[in-house]
């Protein structure tokens, strides 16, 4: 188990799992439109082969910056980054959802909200501790 991040606590174990999941996400999206059009179920006519792959690039880059941060979760720059990638998931779905209307709960982006709230929530509540743990 020596590839596990060896913070105390279950938050940066959290970041790894993200990551990884991240990583699956970014290669489904290379290859096959089937999942995308899930999240984006309201507009799958708008869902295309550069969309999918601006998207998987997207999470690819999330998921280093949640790498990152699972391995040095009491670095204050990776830590505010790893929150940013959230509030960026956060605002795209939610605007997907509310604004665009791209996509609604009843598809595949209720997930990456929940994950996304979910996230920022835990890492707001744990941030003294391990911010402060230097």
């Amino acid at each position: 188990m020596d590839y596990l991040p060896k913070s105390t606590g279950w938050l940066a174990s959290w970041q790894l799992f993200l990551a990884v999941t991240s990583v699956f996400n970014t290669v489904q999206n290379f290859i096959t439109l089937k999942l995308t059009k899930r999240i984006y179920n309201q507009a799958n006519e708008e869902v295309n082969a550069l969309q999918s792959r601006t998207f998987g690039i997207w999470t690819l880059t999330a998921a280093i910056i949640r790498f990152q941060v699972a391995y040095d979760i009491h670095d204050p720059n990776l830590y505010h980054l790893a929150i940013g990638t959230y509030w960026i998931a956060f605002a795209h779905f939610v605007s997907e959802i509310v604004i665009f209307r791209t996509a609604n709960l009843k598809g595949g982006a209720l997930a990456p909200c929940i994950v996304a709230t979910s996230s920022l929530i835990w890492m707001y509540a744990q941030k003294e501790y391990y911010l402060s743990e230097l």
